[in-house]
């Protein structure tokens, strides 16, 4: 049993690839980290080059078993996990807290909650640091698209360049509310625009609220980010919309359509569950402190 880190996403695509699209809804987030550096270059992220690994099971063969668990960071970001065995994850946590200054930088993790607890309780024993819990977060998956209880008014669009001004806002707006960080906001706007991944509702003319979706990869696409302006709140745009980029994706040929939820956040978990989403994991997102 073995981790192999690399900073090549060839050599990463080339081993755990079919590993990360055979599991695509637990996996969702590396394959579209995957796809965004592949597409964009490694820098888009950070300038620090990303990391990489996986970890291959026991077998017989010099070689090992087959590739069971992988990760990638990010840098200025912590690890995402894949799924993957709690004894991967607790091996990983002690082979970058020694691996020297590259990993022991890492300030948190993120992935499925049994992984992530077993690499936070490796790394605080290997490295003293504290540990706190950002983000408690459900991942759901569609099961059956269904209409809102309570259509809004209002219809449907694909965001246009027009609308990059507000839609790089509610971006911003989102990020804060949810207190993570996205880099370069503008490219992943133009992106999404360009592509036809980003979602206005429309009232009498105007945008009420806005949903992204990814693109198809490995048969799974990710909803998110949701966001409906505050004085808009409470009139049912974001189930409206969430449900309108998730046909969309559907349209595209996704088999799986996915989007994460924050679990303090009660009406979220309940809008998303009335289109048809059903929960499949929780996860979690902690932060390391020295």
């Amino acid at each position: 049993m073995t981790w192999t880190f690399t900073t090549s996403l060839d050599d990463f695509r080339a081993h755990a690839g079919d590993f990360l699209a055979t599991h695509p809804v637990q996996n969702t987030v590396l394959l579209t980290v995957v796809h965004r550096l592949a597409e964009r270059g490694p820098d888009v992220f950070g300038e620090r080059p990303p990391v990489f690994g996986w970890w291959r099971g026991p077998a017989g063969g010099s070689a090992g078993g087959p590739v069971e668990g992988a990760f990638l960071r990010t840098p200025p970001f912590g690890p995402r996990l894949s799924v993957m065995p709690t004894a991967a994850a607790a091996e990983l946590a002690i082979e970058l807290a020694a691996a020297g200054a590259e990993f022991t930088e890492v300030s948190g993790v993120g992935g499925g909650a049994d992984a992530v607890r077993a690499f936070g309780a490796a790394w605080t024993a290997a490295t003293g640091a504290g540990q706190s819990v950002r983000f408690s977060e459900r991942l759901y998956r569609l099961d059956e698209l269904t209409d809102p209880p309570r259509p809004p008014a209002g219809r449907h669009r694909s965001a246009a360049p027009d609308d990059r001004d507000l839609a790089i806002r509610w971006y911003e707006e989102f990020l804060v509310e949810a207190g993570v960080d996205l880099p370069n906001i503008p490219q992943a706007v133009d992106d999404r625009i360009a592509s036809g991944h980003l979602h206005l509702w429309e009232n009498r003319g105007r945008p009420v609220a806005l949903a992204g979706s990814s693109p198809v990869i490995a048969g799974m696409s990710r909803i998110g980010p949701v966001y409906t302006p505050a004085d808009q709140r409470g009139r049912g745009y974001a189930s409206a919309v969430t449900a309108a980029a998730s046909a969309h994706a559907l349209a595209e040929g996704a088999t799986e359509v996915l989007l994460y939820t924050d679990l303090a956040n009660p009406t979220s978990n309940s809008i998303y569950q009335q289109i048809g989403y059903r929960p499949v994991e929780d996860c979690l997102i902690l932060d390391f402190q020295a």
